[in-house]
């Protein structure tokens, strides 16, 4: 299939356009929606077709809370690893949409899965990983495209998210996502907005 200009110039746009969102509007998302949006998940690359994401849908207020919690200690510490004006700088920022995203995902990675036997993994098992990153940043575009922001808590103890949601052993936490409608429809990314750090052009070096 070849695309038109129009179709290539729409796909630049929701590249352009794709944020991470930290200010949701508390409003649900229609669940037709969200059924499109994990279907268009499953159309990511994995590697040896491995498939390896297990996404969780968090709707339990006490597992919430548990969340909320563990941010505010792993956000505390990043805070005072910081000096001076950083540090006020880093406080201002609104680092989760923990308290008002109206759906919220916890993603794992599968890390010996049966499905792709092997394949293109033994070597290099952390493909397993970059797949199910390909994964979210798929699901990541497709929430762009239907108007709906997504953001990730980076700010979390990987350990405690097993442990809280009971994984299996051989399940590596990856990301914790909220998803809903953005509060701003400006589309200013937060940390150039805040002045805290602007794009640096992707170079690619040739040896």
């Amino acid at each position: 299939m070849r695309f038109d200009a129009d179709q290539a110039a729409t796909l630049e746009t929701i590249l352009r356009w794709r944020r991470d969102v930290r200010h949701f509007r508390n409003d649900p998302v229609d669940e037709g929606v969200l059924a499109r949006l994990a279907e268009a998940m499953a159309l990511a690359p994995s590697v040896g077709n491995a498939r390896p994401w297990r996404v969780i849908r968090v709707e339990d207020p006490a597992l919430r809370a548990a969340i909320r919690a563990d941010f505010e200690r792993c956000d505390a510490e990043a805070a005072a690893a910081y000096g001076g004006e950083q540090a006020a700088a880093y406080r201002a920022l609104k680092l989760a949409g923990l308290d008002a995203a109206p759906v919220q995902l916890a993603v794992f990675t599968h890390i010996d899965p049966a499905e792709g036997h092997g394949l293109g993994r033994r070597t290099m098992p952390d493909t397993l990983r970059q797949s199910t990153a390909m994964a979210i940043h798929t699901l990541w575009l497709a929430a762009r495209a239907a108007n709906l922001g997504l953001g990730m808590v980076s700010i979390l103890d990987p350990a405690a998210m097993e442990r809280l949601f009971a994984v299996p052993e051989d399940w590596m936490f990856s990301a914790y996502l909220c998803l809903g409608h953005a509060e701003w429809e400006d589309d200013t990314p937060l940390l150039h907005r805040a002045g805290w750090q602007e794009n640096a052009p992707t170079r690619w070096a040739v040896r």
